[in-house]
């Protein structure tokens, strides 16, 4: 009774100018689709929480195509959406008393002769324009426009998690989960929750200074530096882009603690189901805290 569903097509995310989500999907047969999850568990509480995924279904790479070697595991891009609806169903079976949005920001990433190309200038749907540098940085595209809807719909504390960067895997390998935010009161609250379910989290830098590193000459910002530098931190100052001041935001970079190599602890090898314990404890203990 208190769970209830929105699916967005290509038409309803159009109509919100859901930019930046579509580009993505254009050079694609597969539907791109915004799936939304509402749980209201506590009425009468101002707080809605929103945890948002990238769920990009393939990942080529699009017009900026992948090497081959490794390309096979890239259906796996869409952990963090995977991750983000086993919150939901945690939540909604343990009927914690919160309130929940999740969004899956769904789509497959593919060269074809529609496809958005590297040098197009797409708007997002609270009007920033994104010069596309690199079609393969496309999970914060996606990402973007979800976190403007959850807010629009309400989500006062955001968490969004994705399989964003290569360079986190480089920095952290299968340990750490990379953790980027506007908030160190939400942080600190994240951390703990990391620290009692051994989902291992660190937490990197956001300086205004790397903003630097996105500036367009000709519109906003630009998808992806050139020179690659810092460029776990950068996905993170994309995407804080696209975040009000007044909402607490945490950035949850788990390229390479979605998936392991070999088992570790009480993980087995492959599909590790990173952050959802971290995130159901966090919940948990902001009941405990009201």
């Amino acid at each position: 009774k208190n769970v209830s569903l929105e699916i967005l097509s290509e038409e309803d995310a159009a109509k919100k100018k859901m930019g930046l989500f579509l580009s993505v999907a254009k050079g694609s047969k597969e539907p791109a689709k915004m799936i939304v999850l509402h749980y209201k568990g506590d009425p009468s509480s101002k707080n809605t929480y929103g945890v948002i995924g990238k769920g990009i279904t393939f990942d080529s790479g699009g017009i900026s195509i992948k090497p081959s070697a490794g390309m096979s595991k890239m259906k796996g891009d869409m952990a963090g959406s995977a991750a983000a609806l086993g919150v939901f169903k945690a939540v909604s079976t343990l009927k914690l008393k919160v309130n929940l949005i999740v969004i899956v920001a769904a789509a497959e990433n593919m060269p074809s002769g529609e496809a958005t190309r590297p040098g197009d200038i797409i708007a997002a749907s609270n009007g920033k324009t994104v010069e596309i540098i690199n079609t393969d940085a496309e999970g914060r595209l996606v990402l973007a426009d979800a976190l403007v809807y959850a807010q629009k719909l309400g989500a006062t504390k955001i968490i969004d998690m994705a399989t964003l960067t290569g360079a986190c895997i480089v920095t952290f390998g299968n340990v750490h989960t990379g953790l980027m935010s506007n908030n160190a009161d939400w942080t600190s609250r994240y951390m703990e929750a990391s620290k009692s379910t051994g989902e291992k989290t660190w937490e990197l830098p956001m300086d205004d200074e790397y903003f630097e590193l996105i500036k367009s000459d000709i519109c906003d910002m630009v998808n992806a530096n050139e020179n690659r530098k810092a460029g776990t931190i950068v996905g993170g100052k994309f995407l804080e882009q696209f975040v009000e001041k007044k909402t607490e935001w945490i950035h949850l970079d788990i390229a390479g603690t979605a998936d392991m190599d070999s088992n570790s602890g009480y993980l087995d090898k492959h599909a590790t189901g990173v952050p959802v314990r971290t995130i159901v404890k966090l919940l948990k203990n902001e009941i405990k805290e009201k």
